[in-house]
C-alpha cells in the first residue's frame, strides 16, 4: 500500500500571520511530499512495501541497513501529526481532559508551556519537541532529526517541528518567536484531547 501525502486540515493561508502560506507551500508541498516519495521508493520491492507507516517505522528502527527508510518514514509520520497539532485561532490555555492532566502532572499550564517552549528552543540542530504520555504521566521530550516517540512505544499528544524549514521563511533564526506563536496562537487542543482519549 503506497504511503500518501495527507492533505492539510486547513487552507494554506489559514495559519497566517503566524505561519505563512509560503512556508506551508514549501514545508508541506515540498519537504513533506519528498519524504513520502522517498519512503515509497525505498520500500519498493522490500518486505515493508505493503505495511502501514507505523509498522515500517518500528521494523526499520535500529537497523543500520534501513536507516534511510526509518528517517523518511518517520518524517512522514511526524509531519502528518504536526499538521493536526495546529489550527486557526488555536493556542492559549487548554480545556477538557488535557487541561486537568497538565495541572496534575506539571502543576499548571504556565509551568508546562515554559518547559515545552524550552525543549524546542534548546534542541540542538534539527528535530521535534513533544508532549507524550508514558505510564499515564505527561512528559516533555525532544527527538533529534527524524526520530519519533512511536518508535519507542510512547504515545505522542502534541509536537512542534523545530527543523529550520518549519519557520525560517517567517522567523529567520528566531526560533523562540516561532515557538511563542505556536503555543499562543496555533495549538489545536481538541486534537491533543483526542489523542489523550
Amino acid at each position: 500500500m503506497a504511503i500518501t501525502l495527507m492533505n492539510l486540515p486547513y487552507e494554506k493561508d489559514a495559519l497566517e500571520p503566524y505561519i505563512s502560506a509560503n512556508t506551508l507551500e514549501f514545508h508541506h508541498g515540498k519537504h513533506h511530499n519528498a519524504y513520502v516519495a522517498n519512503t515509497n521508493k525505498l520500500i519498493k520491492g522490500t518486505n515493508l512495501e505493503n505495511e502501514d507507516l507505523e509498522i515500517i517505522i518500528k521494523k526499520s528502527d535500529g537497523d543500520d541497513s534501513r536507516i534511510a527508510i526509518f528517517n523518511n518514514a518517520s518524517q512522514v509520520w511526524n509531519h502528518s501529526f504536526y499538521w493536526q497539532c495546529m489550527k486557526p485561532n488555536g493556542g492559549g490555555s487548554p480545556t477538557g481532559p488535557i487541561a486537568e492532566k497538565i495541572n496534575a502532572d506539571f502543576g499548571g499550564y504556565e509551568t508546562f508551556i515554559e518547559a515545552f517552549k524550552a525543549a524546542g528552543v534548546t534542541l540542538f540542530g534539527s528535530g521535534w519537541a513533544w508532549l507524550i504520555l508514558e505510564d499515564d504521566k505527561l512528559k516533555i521530550i525532544k527527538t533529534s532529526n527524524a526520530d519519533t516517540p512511536i518508535a519507542r512505544g510512547l504515545k505522542p499528544l502534541l509536537t512542534v517541528d523545530v527543523w529550520e524549514h518549519a519557520y525560517y521563511l517567517d522567523y529567520q533564526n528566531r526560533r523562540p518567536d516561532y515557538l511563542k506563536s505556536f503555543v499562543d496562537k496555533l495549538i489545536n487542543w481538541n486534537f491533543v484531547n483526542s489523542c489523550l482519549g
